[in-house]
Parts: C-alpha cells; sequence; structure tokens
C-alpha cells in the first residue's frame, strides 16, 4: 500500500521500497539530506530519487519466508504509520500545489454546499435570516482561496529548492 501511494504521488511505480537492498552512487549519497532514521528511510531515500528524476531500477530477488521461530523487528501497523506520516509530510513539502489544491476544493465544496441554499433563499425573499450559516460559508471560500494561494507560492518555492537540489546532486564527481 505505501510503496504504490508514494508511487502514485511521486510518478514512479515499484514493486517494493521497503525492502531489499538499494545500491547508490556517489553523488546520490552526498546528495541526500538525511533527515529520516530508522525504517521510514528507505521511503525517504526512494522520494529524494524520484524527485530528482533519477533512474531507479529493480532486480528480482528470491523472497521467502520468515524462518521459524524468528522475530521480526519491524512493527507492521506502528512503522507503517510512521512511513505514512513521512509520505504525508514528503508531499507537502515536495507536492504542495496538489495538497493545497485538494485542500481548497474541499473548502469550496464545503462553502459552496452551505452558501447555496442562502443565496437562494435571498434571492427569493431578499432577507438573509441563517446569517451565521452565510458568515460560515462566507469563511470556507475565503479559506479556499487562501490555500490555493498558499499552494502557488509553496510550489514555486519547492521548484526552486528542486532545482538546487539538482544542482547540487549534479556538482558531486
Amino acid at each position: 500500500m505505501l510503496t504504490g501511494l508514494v508511487g502514485r504521488v511521486f510518478g514512479q511505480q515499484t514493486r517494493d521500497m521497503l525492502s531489499g537492498y538499494k545500491v547508490f552512487s556517489r553523488r546520490f549519497v552526498k546528495s541526500f539530506p538525511a533527515m529520516s532514521a530508522g525504517f521510514e528511510i528507505e521511503t525517504a531515500l526512494m522520494i529524494h530519487a524520484l524527485e530528482l528524476k533519477l533512474p531507479v531500477g529493480e532486480i528480482t530477488a528470491p523472497y521467502g519466508e520468515r524462518p521459524g521461530g524468528s522475530t521480526s523487528k519491524p512493527a507492521t501497523h506502528r512503522d507503517g504509520f510512521i512511513i505514512l506520516r513521512l509520505i504525508g509530510v514528503l508531499v507537502e513539502r515536495e507536492r504542495p500545489m496538489e495538497l493545497f489544491s485538494a485542500v481548497a476544493a474541499l473548502l469550496l465544496l464545503a462553502g459552496l454546499a452551505l452558501g447555496l441554499p442562502v443565496v437562494a433563499e435571498f434571492l427569493a425573499t431578499g432577507l438573509v435570516p441563517r446569517l451565521p450559516t452565510a458568515v460560515l460559508a462566507s469563511g470556507f471560500v475565503i479559506s479556499a482561496l487562501v490555500m490555493l494561494a498558499v499552494g502557488l507560492i509553496l510550489a514555486a518555492i519547492t521548484h526552486s529548492r528542486r532545482e538546487i537540489k539538482r544542482l547540487a546532486y549534479l556538482a558531486v564527481r
């Protein structure tokens, strides 16, 4: 599920980003901002590679069940939620326009759902008997516009940061 989510959001599908050996070039290692720890590092590595538009290859290796009596170090649910939170942070950091546009769309829909009946009633009677609903709907619509503006600003910043990361990657020999 997590591998599919990363592939869908960041643009390249892999079969399994959370297991197996990883091989990196010196250039990649020097450009990687190692701010993640533990099991989430694999997700951060994959997203960094996808953001730099680097080729990612997979080699099929034998994969079997854990030997009887052995224990697994990863805790499926706890580690899954940690990785999911990291994906959310990286979506906000690397794909702000998509995130803030989705939030803006939800706020706009809520504002329209609340506001259209009030506007229809105003057009029919000339009165606004549900003033708190009208104010709430206006607040939702204004918040949607603010979210859209924040998304645009952060997208421009992210684009610049991505170019700087790419230049840092290319500068390493």
